[in-house]
């Protein structure tokens, strides 16, 4: 039997969310709570906030799920709801968090971590993505941490396919010039240190 694709599994729930069937609200919940906590945490200054502003996206979910649009991708249309709860959020905070990511040479899919990553790196990185404009950062988000496609982060910010694909590709390039003095640096240290313990 052929696995159920994950657009049909959120129709079909969906479709039984519509008729008030909480089960199927609850597994929808399920499926979606820690994608969305993965995006909004590193937006908002505290877990908390975050924790807020999910729930408040399944609330909205619920309430308007007579409004969804079966030609529409349903994972779309809930972070389009979480992202401008948590634009207005971000209005009012203006504060950011993030993740770790090591090397940035501009190409689709070069995140990779590092095994032998120093520790204080993530500092850094934290500081240059706080740094980073809004719309920069929301395109990077998604397209690189979520691993949306580029139209579907295009349909969630309401700007053209082509807008997205140059603000991703800014955000790489400015998180690249920010980081590269700093891993520079790291890596020298780095090296010192297994000379002196006399690795090298």
């Amino acid at each position: 039997m052929a696995k159920e694709h994950e657009k049909d599994i959120d129709f079909r729930l969906m479709r039984a969310i519509q008729k008030g069937d909480m089960v199927a609200f609850n597994e929808m919940v399920d499926r979606y709570k820690d994608r969305l906590m993965n995006v909004i945490s590193r937006m908002l200054s505290s877990q908390e906030e975050a924790e807020d502003i999910v729930q408040e996206t399944f609330v909205r979910v619920y309430q308007h799920r007579q409004s969804f649009n079966f030609k529409h991708c349903f994972s779309t249309w809930i972070y389009t709801i979480c992202l401008n709860l948590a634009r207005n959020e971000l209005r009012k905070r203006k504060k950011f968090k993030f993740f770790d990511i090591y090397d940035m040479q501009g190409s689709e899919r070069e995140f990779a971590v590092e095994a032998k990553i120093p520790t204080r790196l993530p500092e850094a990185l934290d500081k240059a993505i706080r740094e980073l404009p809004e719309k920069y950062r929301l395109a990077f988000i998604l397209r690189d941490v979520e691993e949306m496609a580029y139209d579907e982060v295009a349909k969630v910010l309401s700007v053209p396919l082509g807008t997205v694909k140059s603000r991703v590709n800014r955000a790489r390039l400015m998180l690249r010039e920010k980081l590269t003095p700093r891993l520079e640096e790291q890596h020298a240290l780095s090296k010192g240190t297994l000379l002196t313990a006399g690795l090298l």
